[in-house]
């Protein structure tokens, strides 16, 4: 069983920026890739990010791409999310999730963590 813990939400101005971290039970990263999603109000929930397992390849959706970073500490069993030149339209709850690197859905997700970004 995976589990994952959600920190570093908030408020921040345009242009800002936050990390996100996403501390995982156990060492997952070499055999899980590791998601990033987000939920507006009244919005679906949306693919931010993926880090892959083994090759640790990063994929980015085209509306952040250039702006955030995923990366990953084995160290601490954390992943992260850096996001740059925020706009008011990140404003969100962000979730990270874990999927085996073989499956096709991500089945394990942490609390969420909102992020505020204000114009």
């Amino acid at each position: 069983q995976v589990q994952l813990v959600e920190s570093g939400g908030g408020l921040v101005q345009a242009g800002g920026s936050l990390r996100l971290s996403c501390a995982a039970s156990g060492r997952i990263f070499r055999y899980y890739d590791m998601g990033w999603f987000r939920q507006a109000p009244g919005k679906e929930r949306e693919w931010v990010a993926t880090i892959t397992g083994g090759g640790r390849t990063t994929y980015y959706a085209d509306s952040v791409k250039g702006r955030f970073t995923c990366s990953v500490d084995n160290a601490t069993n954390t992943v992260y999310l850096q996001m740059n030149s925020l706009k008011p339209e990140d404003t969100a709850v962000y979730y990270c999730a874990a999927k085996g690197v073989r499956d096709t859905d991500y089945n394990y997700w942490a609390q969420g963590t909102q992020v505020t970004v204000s114009s």
